[in-house]
């Protein structure tokens, strides 16, 4: 069986939550606030956004936020590729 690398998977994972972290930003800044309720409403299977959708977020927590979910999908990649190659029979 073909063997994962933990290093490039997590790398992996990490940039596309990051994609999708700045995809969400995008939305919020085109959309606005009306948009970006109907928006994430949708994609959420009708989950009421009202409350929760801040459109006031410092750049300076949104880079935060970008680095973290980075971090949080490098971690959740690396662990599966992990997961996944202890399983398979060694040779």
């Amino acid at each position: 069986m073909y063997r994962l690398n933990v290093k490039k998977l997590g790398f992996a994972f990490g940039l596309t939550g990051a994609l999708i972290y700045l995809g969400c930003m995008v939305v919020m800044a085109t959309a606005g606030q009306e948009g970006s309720i109907l928006f994430f409403n949708s994609l959420l299977h009708g989950l009421d956004t009202t409350n929760i959708i801040r459109m006031d977020v410092p750049l300076l927590e949104a880079l935060f936020g970008i680095v973290q979910t980075f971090i949080l999908g490098w971690l959740i990649g690396a662990c599966i590729a992990g997961f996944y190659n202890a399983q398979i029979k060694r040779r």
